[in-house]
């Protein structure tokens, strides 16, 4: 199985913004898009595809820069459906064809091999779909899907997903989505990197069609697909940064530039700031 084609989405109300801010990547102001578009690349992907908000294509071109001519940019149909029904309106660009998944609100960072790349070589290998995964504190579930799941012998971090919940409360990952080898209170959440097979879009063509006065999850899909078909899950070493979290983007910056070029310069502005605050009186005191 050959993965060329990715799909990014980027259409979500709220947080449609946050791929189009600029950061510091080694010395270059780039956009998150073009971050998380050089991420695909660097995996052999030869066609992108990114989903957006109606009316944001210019914008999201403009954001994309030299990338703009090979990338393809998807308007989410109103009214938007969910995070599956986003996937769903990138089908025609998929095809037939299995595809790597990324969201656009979460920036990825990786001191090794970059988890796309691992994930991607995974899929192709094993000629299905697999989610990267880690191993996140109880006090995040709300904010991510999560999957349980077996280990595979001889593969390490690699698991065979059976159960897959979006947002679990903890009561639910307790009963639910245990794994051996996993620390306790912390569970296999999402990271934000998928590659799917053409299932994946059939089963939420279906599920839209089913029910379509309401959204689809694609965590309610990729619970459909591990009954179906073989999929794996992959343990990511690196970390991920939700940008629409507090502080997201000053995070995600700092994580980029500490694991750059530039890691020295910035870590030696760092210690000058917190030199100054504390030669600095607090307001109204004394020195």
């Amino acid at each position: 199985m050959r993965i060329r084609k990715a799909v990014i989405t980027a259409a979500g109300g709220t947080q449609r913004a946050l791929p189009l801010q600029t950061l510091i990547h080694d010395g270059t102001e780039k956009s998150v898009l073009s971050i998380l578009i050089e991420q695909a690349l660097t995996a052999n992907i030869d066609e992108i595809c990114v989903v957006v908000w109606p009316g944001d294509e210019t914008r999201y071109a403009q954001a994309a820069g030299s990338h703009a001519g090979s990338v393809r940019f998807v308007a989410q149909q109103h009214p938007p459906r969910g995070y599956g029904h986003a996937i769903y309106c990138a089908r025609d660009f998929v095809g037939q064809e299995p595809f790597l998944h990324m969201v656009g609100d979460h920036l990825y960072v990786s001191t090794s091999k970059p988890g796309v790349q691992r994930l991607v070589k995974l899929a192709e290998s094993e000629s299905c779909s697999a989610s990267g995964v880690q191993p996140t504190r109880e006090s995040l579930l709300p904010r991510f899907g999560a999957v349980a799941g077996r280990r595979v012998s001889g593969r390490t971090g690699v698991y065979r997903v059976d159960t897959v919940i979006e947002k679990p409360t903890p009561t639910e990952a307790e009963q639910r989505l245990m794994v051996p080898g996993i620390r306790a209170g912390y569970y296999l959440c999402f990271f934000g990197i998928h590659v799917f097979t053409p299932t994946l879009m059939d089963l939420l063509g279906r599920m839209l069609a089913d029910d379509p006065n309401h959204s689809v999850t694609l965590s309610a899909a990729l619970a459909e697909l591990a009954r179906q078909e073989q999929y794996l899950a992959l343990e990511d070493t690196g970390r991920r940064y939700d940008l629409g979290a507090r502080y997201g983007l000053l995070t995600a910056q700092l994580a980029l530039a500490l694991n750059g070029r530039d890691r020295d310069e910035v870590l030696t502005h760092l210690l000058e700031l917190l030199a100054e605050r504390e030669m600095t009186p607090p307001a109204g005191g004394k020195e």
